[in-house]
C-alpha cells in the first residue's frame, strides 16, 4: 500500500467524491480495494468504481493504439454533478488521461515498494494541492503540471 493512502482519501472526501477508475477486471478492482481496506474505511466513502469496460481505445500519434479513461464517461452518465469544471483525475500514466488533458494530473508510480515505502511523500504533497484548490470554481483553468508548486497566491493570478 502506498504510504499515506488513507490520509489522502480521508482529506479528499472532505471536498470530493472518490472515483476508482482501473485498467483491470472489476473482479480485480473489489478485490484489491478490499485488501487495502479501502471500501470499508468509515473515514470516507467512495462514490462509485469502474474498471477497464469504461475505457476506450484511441490511435494516439505519439503513443499509437492505447487504452484510456475519457472522463467524458462520467460526464455523460452524470452531467448534473460531473463535469470538466470539477474533475480531475489522478493517475501515474499520462495516457489514461490523454482525451482530458487539462483534466489529468500524473503522479510519480509508486514502484519498488520494499525500497521506497519509507520515502514516499507523493500523496502527502498531492493532499496538500487538493486542499488548496478544493475551493475553485472551475479545475479547467489550472496547469497541473505544475501542482508540486503550486501556492495559494496563484490562483489570483491563474483566474
Amino acid at each position: 500500500m502506498r504510504p499515506y493512502l488513507h490520509e489522502f482519501l480521508t482529506s479528499c472526501y472532505e471536498h470530493y467524491d472518490i472515483v476508482i477508475w482501473s485498467a483491470t477486471n472489476m473482479k480485480w478492482v473489489e478485490a484489491k480495494m478490499k485488501e487495502l481496506s479501502v471500501l470499508d474505511n468509515a473515514n470516507y466513502k467512495i462514490m462509485f468504481m469502474l474498471d477497464s469496460l469504461a475505457m476506450i481505445t484511441i490511435d494516439h500519434p505519439k503513443y499509437g493504439v492505447i487504452e484510456t479513461k475519457p472522463l467524458g464517461v462520467i460526464w455523460g452518465k452524470y452531467p448534473e454533478n460531473y463535469s470538466k469544471e470539477n474533475s480531475i483525475i489522478i493517475d501515474d500514466l499520462r495516457r489514461n488521461f490523454i482525451m482530458n488533458p487539462g483534466n489529468g494530473l500524473k503522479i510519480r508510480p509508486f514502484r519498488e515498494a520494499h525500497l521506497n515505502r519509507g520515502t514516499d511523500t507523493e500523496l502527502k504533497g498531492l493532499t496538500k494541492y487538493l486542499k488548496e484548490i478544493a475551493d475553485l470554481k472551475d479545475f479547467d483553468e489550472l496547469n497541473h503540471d505544475r501542482w508540486e508548486k503550486y501556492k495559494r497566491e496563484e490562483k489570483q493570478t491563474d483566474s
